[in-house]
């Protein structure tokens, strides 16, 4: 069974944090907090561990996994470019609930991509995520941490319930994340799609990067 990490308010020297980034750097998985569902997190740069993924949430290869940063400086390892549409997204809305789909990097893996060549990176608003990450050293998965299928979690014992027993920790805070998971907007063509409406609406988008964003389908990205 996962054990519970209660995290204090002793920012990056917080034991928790330096816990749960050991976890990732041994191979290990963390459900974590996000600003909307609990994340499930492996190291992004470790093949065996993003394997876990799958294992944990029952899915299949097909659907790719976004990623989580603590720092835009991490951002140049994974993607191929990042075009003025990005920068004008990231500009407004990062740190927060947006995730935006790049051109990879041709090393990133495959199972993070799907096959797709693009990868979903968020700069996260939460805090101990962004502080994670940072302390890790190295992206780290941000899908949600529940079985495929299921309820996505917003709280630890939510957690508990579905996947306690697949996972080495979790990440116990005493807030509840958002039911609305991160807008998904993919710039890699020469207009930016919203492939998952979420937090952020197309219309505040719009609005507040004077970007014109259409509505599109993708595969599942979580």
């Amino acid at each position: 069974m996962a054990r519970i990490l209660k995290p204090g308010p002793d920012g990056l020297s917080d034991p928790v944090v330096d816990a749960a980034a050991s976890i990732l750097l041994d191979g290990g998985a963390v459900a974590y907090p996000t600003e909307t569902f609990y994340g499930l997190g492996v190291n992004a740069e470790n093949e065996a561990a993003v394997s876990k993924i799958f294992d944990i949430k029952g899915r299949d290869f097909n659907h790719p996994v976004s990623v989580i940063i603590g720092a835009a400086s991490q951002l140049d390892a994974l993607v191929d470019h990042v075009p003025p549409s990005a920068r004008r997204l990231i500009a407004v809305f990062w740190p927060g609930p947006l995730t935006v789909v790049f051109q990879a990097a041709p090393d990133v893996s495959k199972q993070l991509t799907a096959g797709t060549g693009t990868i979903g990176v968020r700069l996260a608003g939460s805090v101990f995520a962004r502080r994670l990450a940072l302390k890790a050293g190295v992206a780290v998965t941000a899908t949600s941490a529940n079985r495929s299928g299921a309820p996505a979690c917003t709280t630890a014992q939510a957690v508990m319930d579905q996947i306690g027993d697949r996972i080495d920790a979790v990440v116990d805070v005493a807030e509840e994340g958002t039911p609305v998971g991160s807008t998904i907007v993919d710039v890699t063509g020469r207009i930016p799609v919203i492939l998952r409406p979420g937090v952020i609406t197309g219309e505040e988008i719009r609005r507040k990067t004077g970007l014109d964003v259409l509505s599109g389908k993708s595969e599942k990205m979580s």
